[in-house]
């Protein structure tokens, strides 16, 4: 997030996109609705689904799957043809403005209805209400990134946002609400293929040099793969093995077949995990580690805020931290990792990390620190690009609309959207254990829209087969108006009718995330 949690209370219009907040971020949820409540700010809900945040809103735009970077568009027509927005934030702190303004021409509201199906005037009265906010916030997650088109969707939202100078100021900002408890953190530190730790890129020579220096070992300078691209290889046989920490591909990754087969061919399987996963039972070796309140550590959260974990039971059998796992492996592969503990790590972690190199145990023992955090004196940075971009200016890009990578037609003639329910987490590894959380999600459903549902003889409750060109499954009909009629909804964490079995993998050409959001199926009444 550029902005921190507690500005969501300082804006005067939030905008919310691709995000079901209330069931997948419910605490952070409850800042959107006292925003609204009691604070008088003015929501405007942008999704296919009728959620509900949509309650909450003083308009809901229900644009088509896959339509984002046209109604943003839009968005971005009507506020530069009325002169709404801030144009001496864009002089003086932009480039690139002129080549957006010359390609949103052709996305009139007329046009982009009849892209999006949002209609003309509330497209309209969405973009006039978004630049009229002297600080206006823009929320969104999985549904903007989860597509083939991800970074053009993220990049058209920072568009908006400097279009009308949201960035930089309190209660605005583009903020992404990650998908998990440590993902920011994860990136931080160098879960990504083409950087190190602070996204310090692979491919630059002092950066390079720098970590050579700190670990004594030569480095490549090509970068890595991302697990969508590991996965085709290790079916090719040209990966032989994978070390999958934390993580259920078995569940989680898209066309499920196809990824059970690339893992069953590889030569060896190591997964290290809490529990027996989907994609532990297929390991060579499954190594048992520690949960998050069995080990002590850090977090860095949604709002790039750095906290204290700290270990308030032991762990089970032979659990084992998985710091100390990873360092024992590196140990008997020949290079010595003979850390102290956490806080040991987290030291070199801020020798190396300019934006982290502020932060110790010491620092956060009662209250964490925003990074960047450049040094023990530095309270710390909640807000970004206060004064300037990090990078100088900001770009505008512009960014053309393209349809998903796949839509229905006659043998596949329905929309599929998948996301989650506020009772069950991810792929179930651990609500699944929970019999409470169970009783109120005990089972996959397909939501259908009524006029669907009255087309295909279908009730409420009954058993559906869903199918699309990858794979088949069956789940209960959910019947009513959470969804338009063409489209269905499913929830992904079942690993008995596991949505990913239908969803395409055709990937974002920058991030390499799959299209999870939008495929096409059909369904019928299951025999």
């Amino acid at each position: 997030m550029t902005n921190p949690i507690e500005d969501i209370h300082a804006s005067e219009v939030i905008l919310i996109t691709g995000s079901n907040t209330t069931e997948n971020h419910p605490v952070l949820s409850a800042y959107v609705k006292r925003a609204v409540e009691f604070k008088g700010a003015k929501l405007i809900v942008v999704d296919p689904r009728k959620i509900t945040m949509t309650k909450h809103a003083a308009l809901w735009l229900r644009p088509k799957l896959g339509t984002d970077v046209a109604w943003i568009n839009g968005f971005l027509h009507v506020i530069l043809k009325e002169k709404l927005h801030a144009e001496k934030y864009c002089a003086e702190r932009t480039v690139g403005l002129e080549e957006v303004a010359e390609l949103v021409k052709k996305y009139t509201p007329e046009y982009v209805e009849e892209i999006s199906g949002i209609p003309a005037a509330d497209l309209v009265a969405a973009a006039r209400m978004y630049a009229s906010a002297p600080a206006a916030s823009i929320l969104y997650c999985m549904g903007i990134t989860q597509h083939a088109c991800g970074t053009d969707n993220v990049k058209s939202l920072a568009n908006l946002a400097m279009l009308c100078g949201n960035l930089g100021v309190r209660g605005g900002g583009v903020n992404p609400l990650r998908g998990q408890n440590n993902v920011q953190g994860a990136c931080d530190m160098g879960g990504l293929p083409n950087v190190y730790t602070g996204y310090q890129p692979v491919s630059k020579e002092d950066v390079r040099k720098k970590f050579e220096e700190a670990w004594g070992r030569p480095l490549s300078p090509n970068n890595g793969l991302t697990v969508t691209q590991m996965f085709p290889l290790a079916h090719e046989k040209k990966i032989k093995a994978l070390y999958i920490v934390g993580e259920n591909p078995m569940v989680s990754d898209p066309d499920l077949t196809h990824a059970k087969h690339c893992l069953e061919a590889l030569d060896f399987l190591v997964v290290q995990d809490i529990f027996l996963t989907e994609t532990a039972k297929l390991a060579d070796v499954v190594l048992p580690s520690a949960c998050f309140a069995e080990k002590d550590g850090t977090f860095s959260n949604t709002e790039r805020k750095v906290q204290r974990v700290r270990k308030a039971v032991t762990p089970p059998g032979e659990a084992k931290d998985d710091w100390w796992i990873l360092a024992q492996v590196a140990t008997r592969m020949g290079y010595a990792m003979d850390y102290a503990g956490p806080e040991q790590i987290m030291e070199e972690i801020g020798r190396v990390t300019p934006s982290y190199c502020g932060i110790n145990f010491s620092r956060i023992e009662r209250e964490g620190i925003h990074w960047p955090c450049p040094n023990t004196d530095h309270p710390g940075t909640p807000c970004l690009h206060v004064d300037k971009f990090t990078c100088g200016l900001g770009v505008f890009h512009a960014i053309e609309w393209t349809p998903p990578a796949e839509t229905p037609d006659a043998e596949y003639p329905l929309y599929l959207t998948t996301g989650r329910v506020l009772y069950q987490y991810h792929t179930g590894t651990m609500t699944m254990k929970s019999e409470g959380l169970n009783e109120k999600a005990p089972e996959c459903f397909v939501e259908v829209a009524q006029a669907d549902a009255e087309r295909l003889g279908v009730a409420d409750g009954e058993k559906v087969r869903v199918a699309s060109r990858r794979g088949e499954i069956t789940a209960r009909a959910k019947v009513g108006g959470m969804v338009e009629a063409g489209t269905v909804f499913l929830p992904f964490h079942f690993a008995e009718a596991a949505a990913n079995t239908l969803t395409n993998t055709a990937l974002d050409p920058v991030s390499k995330i799959p299209e999870f959001k939008v495929c096409a199926v059909r369904m019928e009444k299951a025999a």
